[in-house]
């Protein structure tokens, strides 16, 4: 019964969690869907043009980005095939929208919650969007300069796809939204497992010495590890509890939240792009070698930045902050 009732309570707030994205979810597929048969999304697609050719995508792809920004991953995903038929994307293509989407998503939402642990809601989303422009950007030159993922993209999942009729349209929408709840489900029992094994602390453990590197130490280092891991919600909303408390300074504060920016729920959201067709190294292993190396670098420039500066342009909590530093 002990191990029921957590599994139970697992299972009820991922439904919770789900219900949400079918009300996000739904009336925006449907309305891209209405916009695409009307010649909408062909009309505007020239306006994303620019942006999106510097990586090297579809045109229409820019109105998934925007989506992911906005709403969430799970938002832009019902969108990527119906937008861009999968037969005309590379593997390449996938893996350079998903890390666009990967850095930078559910904006409104996620930068709320770093900002209630004291960063600047402005710079952080920033510094998110620019940190996925430029890794996405650096992805697309190295690829194309080596024609590596050049290859047909085989997705595993196809979430939806364009169809000819209203009935074909919504029974696609209707199969996606039953795929999206078990994999959904799927996911929260995997990582309820990776908790209750004890393996997610050591993974937790094993990733201190290389936070370290990037100037995020001691308490801030394991609740990084946390946003890193299962979000940013988590991580974040552990952070507001430290905030408060005064146990970790506000540069440490402001270090663990721009990393949760660039990397973070690597586990859910890296399956779920990979499912896609993404490659996994470009979509993880190169995500997180960024997201040290653009911390580390935001890190020297701290140092350099004085108290007054720091407060008034990178952190809320001035007043009580400076009497802690």
């Amino acid at each position: 019964m002990s191990i029921l009732l957590p599994a139970l309570r697992n299972t009820q707030k991922t439904l919770q969690v789900y219900w949400l994205l079918v009300r996000i979810t739904v009336p925006i597929a449907v309305a891209t869907e209405l916009m695409t048969r009307l010649g909408v999304i062909e009309a505007v697609a020239p306006g994303f043009a620019p942006v999106m050719q510097v990586f090297g995508l579809p045109p229409e792809l820019g109105l998934a980005w925007l989506t992911a920004m906005l709403v969430g991953i799970w938002g832009a995903v019902p969108l990527l095939f119906t937008l861009v038929p999968a037969s005309s994307l590379s593997i390449a293509d996938v893996t350079v929208f998903s890390a666009l989407i990967l850095f930078a998503h559910g904006l409104p939402i996620e930068q709320k919650i770093i900002q209630k642990a004291g960063p600047g809601m402005i710079a952080t989303t920033l510094l998110r969007i620019m940190g996925g422009l430029l890794y996405a950007f650096l992805l697309h030159r190295l690829l194309a300069a080596t024609g590596w993922l050049s290859a047909p993209v085989e997705p595993v999942w196809v979430p939806m796809s364009a169809t000819q009729g209203w009935l074909d349209y919504l029974t696609s929408l209707g199969q996606t939204m039953l795929w999206m709840l078990v994999i959904l489900l799927v996911l929260s029992w995997g990582l309820e497992f990776l908790k209750v094994s004890g393996i997610l602390d050591l993974m937790m453990k094993a990733l201190s010495p290389f936070l370290s590197l990037a100037g995020i130490r001691g308490e801030a280092g394991h609740l990084t590890a946390v946003g890193l891991f299962l979000g940013i919600s988590y991580g974040a909303g552990l952070l507001i509890r430290e905030a408060q408390s005064g146990h970790i300074a506000p540069r440490q504060i402001f270090l663990s939240c721009v990393f949760m920016g660039f990397a973070h729920s690597v586990i859910e959201d890296t399956l779920l792009v990979i499912s896609l067709g993404a490659d996994v190294h470009g979509v993880l292993t190169g995500r997180l070698v960024f997201a040290l190396c653009a911390t580390a670098a935001i890190a020297i420039l701290l140092r350099r930045l004085s108290d007054t500066s720091f407060f008034r342009r990178l952190f809320r909590h001035a007043d009580t902050a400076l009497e802690r530093a």
